[in-house]
């Protein structure tokens, strides 16, 4: 029998579309009941049972069948999985509800359907001519489904009468729903609660203690234990923020731990400004940058920063109880010192959802639309979506976003937004990372573009008004190998008094890129060149960054010099600032330049200029150290690409020459010395750059470091810092110093760009300078050539604009640079570590030395000094027996089984590609030495398979 709906749909473009669904009945669908005559050989699979004695009900002493309605089989999955619940018949009317609401129970009920103990019989009600039914004119769809469950539970009742009077069963329908339950006993259905059902089953009262509580409206489980407390209404919020009940601030995921999290208060209140807050519950559905209100816990309750490292596995959203043995491994027994004030989230004040990039984790239920998605950036929470393309999809990466998070559910609710390309493609991954760390890569629009000098370009007479011809100096300039971007040159001559003239000049960008138009908006926007392993973002169009600023040799190019005269002692006796023109004789690498330096049969005038640069920059930085400046230490690695596959082929460490200091000590005296400058014109709204002091509890983890090696840092001033550090050598242990130097760099604030007029602290601690700006790059950085414009107007070489002289622009201008400056190095940092994948992925498992940075309750975190590369070796693994790990956070220490591991020492690591989560594929660390027996693994690579992964994923497949 066929039944046929028709009717009308408006299209997008303003059409009309007739629609006909077609909907096919039958009457050979069996009832499930293996002694009913009448469907004799009409159903397959499991199927329900001829006499079910197995409960004795005192409401229904007879043998009968169950049929619940969509709620109880959503709310009440754990009392049905219970052995002592069999015979259920599960209508395919309710199967969908469940699929569409919830895809764990969906599989739970589908596991019991396929469980041929369990007895549960799946009856297509919505596809048989008896108990189809229509849905009725003002009925919404609830009704009719609730009209439908009643229909097919009264023919159940009347088919069964069929049977012999031995085998004579009823059908009990099962419901929460109070109207539902009253209309199927007027219809003479046999109706209970689940509650009332469970508590009759005399013989199994274990049952009630399975039983979900539902809240009044019936919709949300409240003992289930993954329901989060209600948010706040925002005026509640309010109050208590203004109370002081309450704190408001910005919420903190971990990236290393999933169930804690960080609150820092907006407020001036130095004691309280980060809030830690530990477990599911106290996150309470807040997501990674969200704007919160905290409220903190009584003192007693307070808890320490874990050291464990937790990966979220994607558990079932009813699979809480891991949850809660996880929270536990958090709760560690320290001393009050380690204590921090600990806050629960009580409400969310402003939400800070983005799109977001990652992948799709498919679920195991045949043709369910409802999937988890897992985000690149593991501060983020599994994402629950509903989509049909599933299966096209699986494998690639995709953007999702967030429409809400109820609160009965582990995860949020999100949406499908677009198919960015296969996982592992080189140009999906940038295009994710670029995504991932919000940096703008959209090609230059023409409304940007039109703004460009017209091609061919040249000086022009009124190029020339306020500035300097010096093309005839010796001028050159010295940068990685393959730079084309280059904002710098210097010169250093000797003057007829005897005293040196040294200049610096910078690329004239902000000649090219005039306030306001639509190419200086798109620069502010960008604030910075992003350089990926092999790919550059440019922040101005190439036209300018590669050509017309950018300081090649042998061509004219207009710059901006900063020129002193000094002693043969770099004592600094005149500076002076002026828009200049410039020729550059030389464009070197750091390499050529310090050949030059180096050979004896070199004496022309660019090697001779070199010479004393040099020469002066030691001075320089010779004074600078004995200020207090840090030399720190932080391994950066270069890649050697094929030519043709553009896949790296080799994995170092840069090297760094005298030449590399040479530039950076006069990079650091310019800027330094135009800082000064712009302040004294501009006292409240010049651009600077500030590095704060840390927090003295920044330094304890390099201060333990250093003791457990008998060393003694100081930390109290920069200057006893780098004396302190100068001093730490080991003649045993000579690649010591420069781990301190690496740990040391962990512990320092991030340098910020500000606005003079909004803040009264200008130190910059790493330099130890009372003052500091950017001024030597303004090809690639949007604040360097604010710095310029407030350069040319104090030296009278261009005028003025009023976003240049206002305070609270600029301080807005400075919030969005520091952020770009943070994500453009968050993105490079992604970058090197995608490349180094690509790296091991062709070069296999290799064995190597490597030195212990920090060790955490269940892991070592490890540098390897070849590579520059971490990683971290975990000594838990799933399916694996825990060895005896005892962790001591004061030497710091970890011991497993007999063996202590401390900071700083020296171990033997295997280091492969772990592939077996494809989203985060990623370095995998194995200890070799010291041996531990049941730990460490063997130093020979041939017999690991670096195709596990791939098979373990293929079985899952399966």
């Amino acid at each position: 029998m066929l039944k046929s709906k028709t009717f009308l749909k408006k299209t997008r473009a303003g059409g009309v579309m007739k629609i006909v669904r077609e909907h096919y009945l039958r009457d050979d669908i069996g009832c499930g009941a293996s002694g009913c005559a009448v469907c004799d050989g009409a159903h397959e699979g499991p199927v329900l049972e001829l006499q079910p004695l197995d409960r004795a009900s005192s409401l229904c002493p007879q043998p009968h069948y169950l049929l619940p309605d969509t709620n109880v089989l959503l709310h009440q999955i754990d009392v049905l999985e219970d052995p002592a619940i069999r015979n259920v018949i599960v209508l395919q009317t309710v199967l969908q509800e469940v699929r569409n609401r919830s895809a764990p129970v969906y599989k739970r009920i589908r596991d019991m359907t396929n469980n041929q103990e369990k007895h549960f019989y799946t009856f297509t009600n919505e596809h048989h001519r008896e108990t189809y039914v229509e849905q009725l004119q003002g009925e919404n769809s609830n009704d009719r489904n609730d009209r439908a469950i009643r229909v097919a539970a009264k023919w159940y009742n009347e088919h069964l009468k069929n049977m012999s009077a031995e085998n004579r069963l009823q059908v009990i329908f099962i419901t929460n729903d109070r109207k539902n339950k009253e209309k199927a006993i007027e219809e003479g259905i046999p109706a209970f609660t689940c509650e009332e059902y469970i508590k009759s089953l005399t013989a199994n009262p274990e049952l009630i203690d399975r039983l979900a509580c539902l809240s009044e409206e019936g919709n949300e489980i409240e003992s289930g234990k993954t329901i989060f407390s209600e948010h706040l209404p925002l005026s509640k919020l309010q109050q208590g923020i203004k109370s002081g009940t309450y704190l408001q601030g910005t919420f903190r995921a971990s990236r290393e731990n999933y169930l804690e999290a960080t609150v820092w208060v907006h407020s001036d209140d130095e004691d309280n400004k980060e809030i830690l807050l530990q477990g599911l519950k106290n996150l309470n559905r807040a997501i990674h940058e969200d704007i919160v209100a905290v409220e903190l816990l009584p003192k007693h309750q307070w808890v320490a920063p874990s050291s464990v490292v937790l990966q979220d596995e994607g558990q079932n959203e009813d699979d809480i109880e891991k949850e809660e043995e996880r929270e536990c491994i958090l709760k560690t027994a320290v001393n009050e010192k380690m204590l921090k004030p600990t806050g629960r989230v009580v409400g969310i004040i402003k939400r800070n959802w983005r799109p977001y990039c990652g992948m799709l984790s498919k679920s195991d239920i045949k043709e369910s639309r409802r999937h988890l998605f897992t985000p690149a950036d593991k501060r983020i929470p599994r994402i629950r979506i509903e989509t049909r393309q599933a299966s096209t999809l699986e494998g690639r990466r995709i953007i999702v976003a967030v429409d809400g998070w109820p609160r009965n559910s582990r995860y949020p609710n999100g949406h499908f937004v677009k198919n960015l390309g296969e996982v592992g493609d080189k140009e999906t991954e940038t295009e994710v990372l670029l995504l991932e760390h919000d940096v703008p890569h959209q090609a230059f629009s023409q409304a940007v573009l039109s703004f460009l000098p017209k091609m061919p370009w040249s000086i022009t007479e009124k190029d020339m008004k306020n500035r300097e011809d010096l093309r005839h100096l010796c001028v050159c300039s010295v940068d990685p190998p393959g730079c084309t971007d280059i904002d710098d040159a210097l010169h250093c001559r000797e003057l007829e008094n005897g005293n040196l003239e040294v200049g610096v000049h910078i690329a004239d960008v902000s000649h090219f890129i005039r306030p306001g138009n639509a190419l200086d908006q798109e620069s502010a926007r960008r604030g910075t060149t992003v350089y990926l392993c092999e790919k550059r973002i440019d922040m101005v169009p190439e036209l300018l960054s590669s050509n017309l600023c950018s300081l090649r040799s042998n061509v004219d190019r207009l710059a901006f010099s900063c020129i002193w005269e000094m002693t043969h002692n770099a004592e600094i006796l005149k500076t002076r600032f002026t828009k200049s023109v410039i020729n550059s004789k030389a464009s070197l690498t750091y390499a050529e330049a310090q050949m030059r330096i180096d050979s004896a049969a070199m004496n022309d005038n660019i090697t001779t200029s070199l010479r004393g640069l040099n020469k002066l920059a030691k001075i320089l930085k010779k004074g600078r150290i004995e200020k207090g400046a840090l030399t720190l230490s932080s391994p950066e690695v270069r890649f050697h690409m094929d030519s043709e596959t553009h896949d790296p082929i080799d994995l170092q460490t840069k090297e760094l020459r005298e030449t590399n200091s040479m530039v950076e000590e006069f990079m650091l005296l310019a800027n330094i010395s135009v800082a000064k400058k712009i302040h004294e014109e501009f006292s409240e709204h010049a651009l600077l750059r500030k590095h704060p002091a840390p927090p003295p509890s920044n330094y304890e983890i390099l201060v333990k470091a250093a003791k457990s090696k008998n060393l003694e840092i100081k930390t109290d001033t920069a200057k006893a810092l780098a004396d302190s550090l100068d001093q730490a050598d080991s003649p045993i242990f000579p690649y010591l110093n420069t781990l301190l130097r690496i740990l040391a760099t962990r512990c320092m604030m991030q340098a910020v760009y500000f606005c003079s007029g909004m803040d009264n602290d200008f130190h910059h601690y790493g330099l130890a300078s009372p003052i500091y700006t950017h001024f030597t790059s303004p090809i690639r950085r949007y604040a360097d050539i604010i710095v310029h414009r407030l350069l040319a107007v104090a030296i009278g070489a261009d005028c003025t604009y009023p976003e240049l002289t206002d305070k609270h622009k600029l301080a807005d201008l400075c919030k969005n640079l520091n952020f770009r400056h943070k994500m453009a190095q968050y993105a490079q940092r992604a970058s090197v570590a995608f490349h180094t994948q690509l790296f091991f992925k062709s070069k296999g498992i290799v064995s190597e030395e490597a030195y212990i940075l920090f060790v955490r309750k269940n892991a070592i975190v490890v540098l390897i000094p070849k590579y520059g590369l971490e990683g971290t070796v975990f000594f838990e693994e799933k399916d694996k027996p825990n060895p005896r790990l005892i962790y001591d956070d004061e030497i710091p220490s970890l011991k497993i089984e007999d063996t202590v591991f401390h900071v700083f020492d020296k171990v033997k690591v295997k280091i492969m590609l772990d592939s077996s989560n494809l989203q985060h594929q990623k370095i995998r660390m194995s200890l070799v030495e010291p041996q531990i027996p049941g730990i460490s693994v063997s130093a020979d690579t041939s017999n690991m398979d670096i195709n596990e992964p791939e098979r373990k994923k293929k079985k899952l497949q399966k």
